[in-house]
């Protein structure tokens, strides 16, 4: 089963570069939505994707559309390596057993990396 993700962000481009860059997030595909805005997938596992929205759209044409960013807790085996990686991360500590940090998107929103 794959699952995606819908992101709204205020700068499209910045945080698909913060997803594929810090990340190791893949593009797998972008779309052009009504009044040119684009929509990017990006695969960050064979499970999951992320499909980043830019928020000027919604409130355009889904204005009913909660913009409010979910609270995503991410499972890897590169845990250490990513620790490294990401510029935002915290430092590590333990949660109810499992080795946790968390870490930042460019606009300041808060997800959470744990060892897998």
């Amino acid at each position: 089963m794959k699952t995606r993700v819908v992101l709204y962000v205020n700068d499209v481009d910045m945080s698909v570069d913060f997803w594929t860059m810090e990340f190791g997030g893949e593009v797998s595909d972008r779309q052009t939505l009504n009044g040119g805005y684009q929509n990017v997938i990006i695969k960050v596992s064979a499970e999951m994707e992320l499909s980043i929205f830019p928020k000027d759209y919604i409130h355009i044409y889904a204005p009913e559309t909660p913009e409010t960013v979910p609270s995503l807790m991410f499972f890897s085996e590169d845990f250490y390596h990513l620790h490294e990686e990401i510029l935002s991360a915290s430092e590590i500590s333990e949660v109810n057993g499992v080795l946790t940090f968390n870490f930042q998107d460019p606009e300041g929103n808060m997800f959470v990396m744990a060892k897998e």
